[in-house]
């Protein structure tokens, strides 16, 4: 086969069109473009022909048709008849592999498209779907397209097990016999600067929030009651440390008599010296739980702290601290008030507290 140079605008068209062909699902079409970029591209010609079963005259009819008619030999052809149907078995096995991820099948990515998906399922089983076609496809599989989220590597999800279906039941079933309130506490920071969320506006014109810019917050730490949905909490312009975790500590013991289970993240501050000291000396009163490493989703608070940013700081201007503050408080001193909603926000918990 002669030698033939392609420039680099006719390769760039080429896997234009090549992405046309996979959006119709023409796998006829899919094939001979790709065996035209491979040739541009470089890759050996043997390689070519076994990768895609075709015969080297097949290869040659095609590079020469596409030499003498140009994009005229490429024409778009809708695929006749319904796509071919995937067996319940093949449609599990696609489950399967969605469900575990595009790495796992082999690509360097960790998010799902339905092109990627459409690529598996033409490389797994032969069937070449349009990519529209592969979304209802996963619709009726039970799949939807989500935003992923951030997990930490350092993650022990036997921790996390041991933890629900152990240590949490066995807290639960002692704070109920012997009336004692349960406290999940956690600290805050709300930027000056504002928060972002969604809002409605014409279309087309994105809504612009004003900003100081500066890289100031309002901290606070807190504590919700698991029973009651009481809601304690403590804000300063100071930093996070045992001191100010201690004096907290201090404080929630004043307005609370008698004992307390306190549960807590991993903090430093929660556990250096100073503040296991001041457990010991508070052991009377003050039990403290850890929760497992990396599980922010354990402590309900957390989702309170998320309501409260959505009252004080979405789309908010700060042009001074003062205003800040101001609606820090304002939002927190509300949801002060509703112990009820606050409840709702235990969520995983609630499972456990119909068994006692």
């Amino acid at each position: 086969m002669a030698r033939i140079t392609f420039q680099k605008e006719t390769v760039k068209q080429l896997q234009q069109e090549l992405q046309k062909a996979y959006v119709a699902g023409d796998t006829r079409l899919v094939r001979r473009i790709t065996v035209l970029v491979n040739i541009a591209q470089g890759s050996g010609l043997a390689v070519v022909l076994a990768t895609w079963g075709i015969t080297r005259q097949t290869a040659y009819n095609w590079l020469e048709a596409f030499v003498k008619d140009r994009w005229e030999s490429l024409p778009y052809q809708k695929p006749s008849g319904r796509p071919a149907r995937l067996t319940q078995s093949q449609k599990q096995e696609l489950y399967e592999m969605v469900k575990a991820g595009p790495e796992a099948a082999g690509y360097e990515t960790g998010c799902w498209t339905t092109g990627l998906i459409q690529d598996w399922i033409y490389k797994r089983f032969g069937v070449l779907y349009s990519r529209f076609y592969v979304a209802e496809l996963l619709h009726n599989l039970g799949l939807s397209d989500q935003k992923a989220h951030f997990v930490s590597d350092h993650l022990d999800e036997g921790q996390r097990q041991q933890w629900m279906q152990t240590v949490w039941p066995r807290i639960l079933a002692w704070a109920k016999q012997n009336g004692v309130p349960i406290f999940c506490g956690d600290e805050v920071s709300f930027a000056q600067w504002g928060s972002l969320a969604h809002t409605w506006a014409p279309k087309g014109e994105q809504p612009l929030i004003k900003t100081s810019g500066i890289r100031k917050g309002y901290k606070l730490f807190g504590v919700i009651e698991f029973f009651r949905g009481h809601f304690f909490y403590q804000g300063l312009q100071e930093r996070f440390n045992s001191d100010t975790y201690r004096a907290f500590l201090e404080e929630l013991l004043k307005k609370v008599p008698g004992k307390i289970i306190l549960i807590q993240d991993g903090a430093k501050y929660h556990t250096c010296q100073a503040t296991l000291e001041f457990f010991e000396q508070h052991e009377q009163r003050l039990m403290v739980y850890q929760l497992p490493a990396y599980s922010p989703d354990y402590n309900p608070i957390e989702y309170l702290w998320k309501k409260a940013k959505g009252k004080a700081t979405h789309n908010r201007y700060f042009e001074v601290f003062a205003k800040l503050i101001h609606s820090v408080e304002t939002a927190l001193a509300t949801l002060a008030t509703e112990t009820e909603e606050i409840t709702r926000l235990m969520g995983v918990y609630t499972k456990q507290v119909l068994a006692f």
